[in-house]
């Protein structure tokens, strides 16, 4: 039995800002921009990988959260707290000043890790850690 990731989730507080950042500045296509009743279904994905998509939903997206629920999710993700997400490049330091060029976040510029890889970090427009990893050589 195989098992292989289909989507995965990342709450973004305003798909307006959050689709341009995806689509233009990482490069990652526009797969589903659907309105169903009072919720927004966005998938993006990279072109190399066209069975894998990043769901961009609302913070909370539960009809039965509370204010009070509400309002801690919103600010954990003010904060960058709730998710990330790690992506792999052949040129890290050629993706850092693209995405820097076009005015992402920085939370890292390209370093050396310890557990064996080049990479840098990024916040997107919802406060999100975004890092671009790539195998480090030698």
């Amino acid at each position: 039995m195989g098992i292989k990731l289909s989507q995965c989730f990342i709450a973004v507080d305003d798909h307006d800002k959050a689709i341009p950042f995806y689509r233009d500045v990482l490069g990652l296509e526009v797969r589903n921009d659907v309105g169903y009743e009072n919720m927004r279904w966005v998938t993006v994905g990279s072109p190399e990988q066209p069975d894998v998509e990043i769901v961009l939903e609302p913070p909370l997206a539960d009809p039965n959260a509370t204010p009070a629920d509400r309002q801690a999710v919103a600010e954990l993700l003010a904060k960058g707290m709730l998710r990330g997400v790690i992506f792999t490049t052949d040129d890290v330091d050629a993706t850092f000043e693209r995405i820097r060029a076009a005015g992402g976040d920085v939370l890292q510029e390209p370093m050396d890790q310890p557990y064996g890889v080049r990479d840098c970090a990024f916040r997107d427009p919802a406060g999100n850690m975004l890092r671009f990893n790539q195998p480090r050589k030698g």
